[in-house]
C-alpha cells in the first residue's frame, strides 16, 4: 500500500523555511515536511499530524475547513493537494 502524501506549491523561500526553520522542522525526521525543490513542500501522514498540532498563529500551521486543507506561512495560505 502506498503512503499518502500532500503537496503544496509555496515558493522556494517558504518551502525551505517549512522544511528547516519552522517549529516542526526541529522534530524527528519522520515528523518534518520535506522541501521537494521548485517551491514545493510535501507532508506525509506523520508530518501532517505534527503540523496540525501547531496553533493557528504559528508559521506552518495546517487548517482543514470549507476552503480545503491548507498550510499557512504568515498571512498566506497554500492549498495542499493529496498525492496517492
Amino acid at each position: 500500500m502506498r503512503a499518502q502524501r500532500w503537496i503544496a506549491e509555496v515558493g522556494p523561500e517558504n518551502a525551505a523555511f517549512l522544511a528547516t526553520r519552522s517549529r516542526t522542522a526541529v522534530l524527528a525526521s519522520e515528523y518534518r515536511p520535506r522541501d521537494l525543490g521548485d517551491g514545493r513542500v510535501a507532508y506525509d501522514e506523520r508530518s501532517l499530524g505534527a503540523a496540525r498540532e501547531l496553533s493557528e498563529e504559528e508559521e506552518g500551521a495546517i487548517t482543514d475547513d470549507g476552503d480545503g486543507l491548507r498550510v499557512w506561512v504568515g498571512d498566506d495560505a497554500f492549498d495542499l493537494e493529496e498525492q496517492g
